[in-house]
């Protein structure tokens, strides 16, 4: 049910309140909704938030994101308490990566580097020797010495544009984000020829045929800067269209269109169902009642944490 303009504004005060009371801190991903990015003590993609779960010094972390992210956060934060407002708030592309099937793989390449796409589960950080972010993962295959090989999962799409990249052969798990691979190329295209002058660009988790007609591709953040930057006044944005309240809101001058899905929906573009689940509703009663929150085993989380760090020190 869509709130109304009086009960947003007074959630969102009680919200602010609550954080005060609590010494509460919320991180928020750029694909939540308006009205919570608007209250989040700071708003970034998968790097920058693991930066900042990392960095705080709150007693609460409310991530308003998916629930490999809160899981990310309460690794780095293993005595803090981190909340999720609906831990049904998942991931399809951790979700394509199942730790059992994973570790077998694994077990058949003894010799080879993991590398894992932060859009994963705890367990499966734990089979990894490093994590990467879409912004910094060119960095983090680049550190690897040249003669080892390279398992990457889950993301194939992002894999493939990597080997691109850097020239590296990689195992690559067949995982995807059904976000990224819900954009149309021929709608694209239909949408280009209305707009000639427009800048399309592009999230590396999508797949091949998007990116090759991209004039730009990027992590989320490197999204933003690109568009903040570039002389260019229209865009057509590929990737998850919660980046647009942040984006319009660094250029308000400038056009931005969102790539359109291949299924016909309300907004004519490609959502995330899961991040979309956090409601500001259910920001507040979590906040509140200081539940759900993330639990993980401490074993795990020590495991989970090398990875984590080791991008972290690259980065």
């Amino acid at each position: 049910m869509e709130l109304t303009t009086d009960r947003k504004l007074n959630l969102q005060e009680q919200v602010k309140n609550l954080k005060k009371e609590k010494n509460a801190v919320i991180l928020a991903h750029y694909y939540q909704e308006p009205e919570i990015q608007e209250i989040a003590d700071f708003i970034g993609d998968s790097l920058e938030l693991a930066r900042k779960a990392a960095e705080t010094e709150a007693d609460i972390i409310v991530f308003a994101g998916v629930h490999f992210m809160a899981e990310t956060a309460k690794i780095l934060n293993p005595s803090k308490r981190v909340l999720l407002p609906d831990l049904k708030a998942g991931c399809s592309l951790a979700d394509s990566c199942p730790p059992e099937a994973f570790r077998k793989l694994k077990e058949q390449y003894p010799d080879h580097v993991v590398v894992t796409y932060i859009n994963c589960s705890a367990e499966i950080k734990t089979l990894s020797e490093i994590v990467c972010t879409s912004s910094n993962a060119e960095k983090i295959i680049n550190s690897i010495p040249k003669d080892k090989e390279i398992i990457f999962a889950p993301d194939k799409n992002l894999g493939s544009y990597l080997m691109k990249k850097t020239g590296r052969k990689m195992l690559l798990w067949d995982g995807a984000c059904l976000v990224h691979e819900a954009f149309s190329l021929d709608k694209l295209l239909e949408l280009y020829k209305e707009h000639p002058s427009a800048m399309i660009i592009a999230h590396p988790e999508s797949e091949e045929h998007i990116l090759k007609v991209a004039n730009y591709i990027g992590s989320t953040s490197g999204m933003l800067n690109y568009v903040r930057n570039s002389e260019h006044d229209k865009f057509i944005v590929a990737t998850e269209a919660g980046i647009l309240h942040q984006m319009q809101k660094d250029v308000p001058n400038k056009t931005l269109i969102p790539a359109p899905a291949k299924e016909d929906n309300t907004c004519a573009c490609s959502e995330c169902a899961f991040m979309k689940m956090n409601t500001l509703q259910k920001l507040y009663n979590c906040l509140k009642n200081e539940d759900p929150e993330i639990l993980l085993e401490e074993a795990q989380m020590e495991k989970a944490h090398l990875p984590i760090k080791r991008m972290l020190e690259l980065s």
